[in-house]
């Protein structure tokens, strides 16, 4: 029976993508399956969907409500989702169920520094920072950029979450303050294609779109009816940049540009021959070519009933001596 089926944690370990698709299929069949949803919610951790495995780990609760392990997950989602209170509650409450379980006074007395660390800066579980932080954003066809403007972060003080309509950033800043950016994002993105740097002068966060569909706004509700294909003229090279140029033009300018320029010597010669084998026929062509060649480029014929009747013979300027390298 598929209820008697078991998602141990190393099982959920080795491929979190795969095991979180298996309780899906399995929770669709059977949704009040406390275990399942509690072992769904640590998938979900690892994947790094926190606002997920809260989700599934409080429903676990609430229909085993002595389930230990199902607050072990829910402080966990909270305290990386930034909740420190709610994570020090979830764990104080499991370890109450189970205190042979030494992870809940672990996670118990991290809470309470990162607590003690907020109070001495005078601030509150989620802290705002009080320099005016920017966020920028833009994108091409396949991807989402948002750049934080923050200078010198810590990569192991950076923690991004991706999950498919929503993006959460927590920066600590230099100057000791928590940094969090929140956002319900327009359209669907690929949580698992998307990607962040740390770097000296900003946190770039590159999220993958899962349609090539361009986003007129980062936040807020899209619907189907608003949505316009990402496609950049055919003349026209994609750029980010609000200021586009008509490829074909530019090139029809300049080849006019090259058309009417005054060349004089070498220059004008070869611009000359040039412009007999691009305005000649297939047969002017092949004589250019046959003679060039055979010739060691000391003949340049135009004429194929000529040349196309033999060997072209090697023959340069009076003043000159051809050697062969």
């Amino acid at each position: 029976m598929a209820s008697d089926r078991s998602f141990t944690d190393s099982f959920i370990d080795e491929d979190p993508k795969r095991a979180l698709e298996e309780l899906n299929v399995a929770l669709g069949e059977t949704a009040g399956n406390a275990e399942w949803l509690c072992q769904r919610a640590y998938a979900h951790i690892l994947l790094q969907n926190y606002n997920r495995a809260v989700d599934d780990a409080k429903k676990a609760q609430q229909l085993q409500p002595g389930m230990a392990i199902a607050f072990l997950r829910t402080g966990i989602a909270e305290y990386h989702l930034n909740n420190i209170g709610a994570a020090h509650q979830a764990f104080t409450t499991g370890k109450g169920l189970d205190d042979s379980n030494e992870a809940f006074q672990t996670w118990i007395t991290r809470c309470e520094e990162r607590m003690a660390t907020q109070s001495q800066n005078g601030t509150s579980n989620v802290q705002t920072a009080t320099l005016p932080i920017k966020h920028d954003w833009y994108q091409t066809e396949s991807q989402v950029t948002v750049t934080i403007m923050v200078k010198n972060a810590k990569k192991e003080e950076v923690m991004v979450t991706f999950e498919e309509k929503e993006l959460r950033a927590e920066v600590k800043l230099p100057s000791g303050e928590d940094y969090c950016l929140h956002i319900q994002l327009l359209h669907p993105v690929a949580p698992e294609q998307s990607t962040y740097k740390v770097l000296s002068t900003k946190v770039e966060i590159k999220m993958k779109k899962t349609e090539a569909i361009r986003w007129e706004k980062l936040e807020g509700e899209g619907t189907l009816s608003n949505m316009k294909h990402f496609a950049p003229s055919a003349n026209q090279y994609p750029s980010s940049s609000h200021y586009t140029r008509k490829w074909d033009k530019l090139v029809g300018d300049i080849k006019e540009e090259e058309k009417n320029e005054k060349l004089e010597g070498d220059a004008a010669l070869n611009k000359l021959f040039q412009q007999i084998y691009t305005d000649g026929s297939d047969e002017v062509k092949r004589a250019m070519n046959k003679s060039f060649m055979e010739s060691g480029g000391t003949v340049l014929s135009t004429n194929w009933s000529d040349v196309g009747r033999r060997k072209v013979d090697v023959n340069p300027p009076e003043d000159m001596e051809w050697k062969q390298y």
